[in-house]
């Protein structure tokens, strides 16, 4: 919920369901404000380009209701409600010229041709695209394609762009370059964005804030670097970023933190996060980077010893997985900075991290 802020988009109580029985989308209550970059993220029917498909207007809810700018649009026929759409096929017309695609909607909305002329100069502007209006779509590359359906849906300057998996179609260096320039067009126009994917990186180089979604409800809505330091569900830890995981039960809590008895008889102190309470079980969550190699003694909260399974040269780092309690596998991330440092597959180890750094989550 946003405080202090009049909501710009707002879900209240919204249901979808397609066979009268099973809910794609659960109560969802969502406020967007004005200017925000949002990103539903989630893996696939979760629920999330449904929520955004209701949006747009292309479903109807089953229950609940839906503003813009604080007028309901739940009846109102996709054309009307005034928002720009971005597609990951660009959904461009491949019979017109790249200037005739970007006309195409002020010519609906009956502008004058002065004005029309000079908003498709400037929407060509926008996405370095000056010099190539008169070719059509199959003469451009993937990457100037998705630039041309971006400047179509900000040329008549919506209350609203939505997003669809947009960049799913590009190469990984070409998706990065263009997570940039759609961050970048977004600061500059300060347009209100809802943006969908499955990629987790994406979402946290992008957005304002991240609802991650999983079988039609949110799991947490939060700042990306909050969803990464603070997940609040196992869901969450293991979706967002890489996550090591361990199985667990609560044999202690004293405020903010607990101790956790591990199958191998060693107690795991961790931060109480999510957990039922004493004698419950719980999955303890340690990120890759937050784990240290061969610690000093008493240095850390938790030293366990483990084995070298895999090592992997990742140019800036090395992947270690080690194995762990017979049948756990952990993966530590090792900078490149100090390469005195000898391993191999089958060596003994030790790894170790912090309290602070181990949430007590619940069972995935």
């Amino acid at each position: 919920m946003l405080t202090g802020v009049e909501p710009f988009v707002e879900f209240s109580n919204i249901q979808k369901t397609y066979d009268g029985e099973s809910l794609v989308v659960k109560n969802l209550n969502l406020q967007v404000s004005k200017g925000e970059f949002l990103t539903m993220l989630g893996p696939s029917g979760s629920g999330k380009t449904t929520s955004l498909m209701m949006l747009a207007g292309f479903e109807a809810p089953t229950h609940g209701r839906i503003t813009l700018d604080r007028q309901p649009i739940d009846k109102l026929p996709p054309h009307k409600r005034n928002i720009g759409m971005v597609f990951q096929n660009y959904a461009l017309f491949p019979h017109m010229t790249i200037e005739e695609n970007l006309a195409f909607p002020l010519k609906v909305r009956k502008m004058g041709r002065a004005d029309i002329e000079g908003r498709v100069r400037r929407g060509l502007e926008r996405v370095r695209l000056e010099g190539l209006g008169k070719r059509k779509p199959g003469q451009l590359s993937g990457g100037q394609q998705q630039r041309v359906a971006l400047a179509r849906a900000l040329v008549f300057d919506p209350k609203l762009v939505l997003m669809d998996e947009p960049l799913g179609a590009l190469d990984k260096q070409l998706r990065e370059q263009m997570q940039f320039e759609i961050k970048h067009l977004h600061a500059q126009l300060g347009v209100t964005v809802i943006y969908v994917t499955h990629d987790q990186e994406e979402a946290l180089t992008m957005s304002d804030r991240i609802a991650v979604f999983n079988q039609g409800v949110i799991q947490q809505l939060a700042s990306p670097t909050e969803l990464y330091e603070k997940p609040q569900n196992s869901f969450v830890a293991q979706f967002i970023g890489e996550n090591n995981q361990l199985k667990g039960n609560v044999v202690e809590l004293a405020g903010a933190a607990c101790k956790v008895s591990t199958p191998c008889g060693k107690l795991i102190h961790a931060r109480a996060v999510n957990v039922e309470g004493v004698g419950k079980p719980t999955t303890l969550s340690v990120r890759p980077e937050r784990i240290a190699l061969n610690p000093k003694p008493g240095s850390l909260h938790n030293i366990i010893e483990a084995r070298v399974e895999e090592l992997v040269y990742l140019g800036d780092h090395r992947r270690i997985r080690v194995r762990v309690y017979d049948n756990n596998e952990f993966v530590l991330k090792l900078l490149n900075v100090d390469q005195s440092v000898p391993l191999s597959s089958g060596m003994t180890v030790n790894i170790g991290w912090n309290e602070e750094d181990c949430l007590a989550l619940d069972v995935a």
